[in-house]
């Protein structure tokens, strides 16, 4: 029985090994701007308008307010999101160095330039 033990958490060792060296596909920003541009077919906008809100409201939900200050700041009423994404596509495209990037780091440093907070 301990061998066979033994022998299980061994595998699941390597296994845990094997994923933990596995190379996971980062969306670069021209992935997401190849998706983003318009005319976009259904398929691609759904993908556009669910990826950048994702960004979002993953920093609105791990930004702790006692211990960073916000650096995205959107007034209401908000601007469409349409708009906000086609400045995107604008903004990627007029800064091509930004292309290999991971998506999501230029989508939060895009809207930290976008809708700056208020100096205080």
């Amino acid at each position: 029985m301990k061998k066979v033990l033994a022998v299980l958490i061994a595998i699941g060792a390597f296994s845990g090994l094997a994923q933990a060296q596995e190379k996971i596909a980062v969306l670069s920003t021209q992935e997401l701007v190849n998706v983003c541009k318009l005319p976009a077919s259904p398929e691609s906008r759904s993908f556009c308008v669910g990826y950048t809100t994702a960004i979002y409201d993953t920093y609105l939900a791990t930004r702790h307010p006692q211990r960073a200050k916000p650096f995205i700041c959107v007034k209401q009423p908000a601007p469409k999101r349409d708009e906000v994404i086609g400045d995107f596509v604008s903004f990627a495209q007029a800064n091509p160095e930004t292309a290999d990037k991971p998506a999501a780091g230029t989508v939060l440093g895009f809207l930290a330039m976008r809708f700056p907070c208020a100096r205080k």
